[in-house]
């Protein structure tokens, strides 16, 4: 199967029964070549999004040919076909998922009750700071982590101008996880983020299936927002606790460099891949790299 990447749509050419995908949300105008039909999609499931069609037509010229054809489409982007194609690799990687999640939580039970302690003596305020994020496909999640700041603090809305400007590529240099106000962490957060305890609570959403240990991280919702359309690829995978942006000096890239790291993961992930990773992120965490 070739995969050609065409204004933030990418299509796909299968040369065995040569038609292309496409994938057609509500609202969304389909875009195809010439001499082409619509017509529903056939053989196997390859995705679990409603409103998705196959057009069919048949290729009987070279793929440059082709190739040319699709770029002259009509420049409307169209949502990308998701294709679940490696069922093995996502069903071993969950397995996996579970089972040490759920060793996780119960080993490190010790260490999240005194955390829990040391953030309830520091600072007023809930031991978990929940918010909603966006994982996979887009579907919305709430997310766990210890609360590592004053409890409300009112600066919601500097982090949403500062995520929006770094999403459209300003703030260089400054990571979009540790907006600039460090002025309302508190002394126990400081620890927990410089040692990323304070993302131990994303163990219960790995066991609920909404994340993975490795992936790209779950942004909050107004910051996907702002993204453009190519860049929502990186919502194919289930979100990380950690990822290839983690290990790659996320402090220091712009937010177009993190999305391509995480649609490169996307493209390439593996288990193999998966573990170096986890490898990868021992030394970052130990370092205190995590949280520059």
């Amino acid at each position: 199967m070739t995969k050609l990447s065409w204004t933030g749509a990418p299509v796909f050419i299968l040369f065995s029964i040569s038609p292309a995908i496409l994938s057609v949300e509500e609202e969304a105008n389909p875009c195809w070549a010439p001499g082409v039909r619509w017509g529903p999609p056939r053989g196997p499931v390859l995705s679990r999004r409603r409103n998705a069609h196959m057009i069919e037509g048949r290729m009987q010229e070279a793929p440059w040919v082709q190739r040319a054809m699709v770029q002259s489409l009509p420049a409307r982007p169209v949502p990308r076909y998701s294709l679940d194609a490696r069922p093995l690799y996502r069903w071993t990687k969950r397995a996996l998922d579970f089972a040490l999640a759920l060793v996780g939580l119960v080993l490190l039970s010790p260490v999240l009750a005194a955390i829990a302690v040391a953030i309830k003596l520091d600072s007023p305020g809930p031991v978990i700071f929940a918010q909603e994020r966006m994982g996979k496909d887009g579907k919305r999640f709430t997310c766990y982590k210890f609360r590592s700041m004053v409890h409300n603090h009112g600066k919601e809305e500097l982090h949403r101008a500062f995520s929006r400007d770094y999403v459209n590529g300003n703030h260089t240099g400054r990571t979009i996880f540790k907006p600039p106000h460090e002025d309302v962490v508190t002394r126990v957060g400081r620890f927990l983020r410089k040692t990323s305890l304070d993302e131990l609570p994303q163990l219960w959403n790995i066991l609920k299936g909404e994340m993975s240990f490795v992936g790209p991280r779950p942004l909050v919702t107004y910051e996907m927002e702002a993204a453009a359309p190519w860049q929502h690829r990186r919502l194919e995978a289930l979100p990380g606790l950690t990822g290839l942006v983690q290990v790659s000096g996320r402090s220091t890239l712009t937010f177009d460099e993190m999305v391509r790291l995480d649609i490169y993961y996307i493209e390439h992930s593996s288990l193999w891949l998966d573990l170096k990773i986890l490898l990868k992120t021992i030394p970052v965490v130990l370092s205190g790299e995590s949280t520059r």
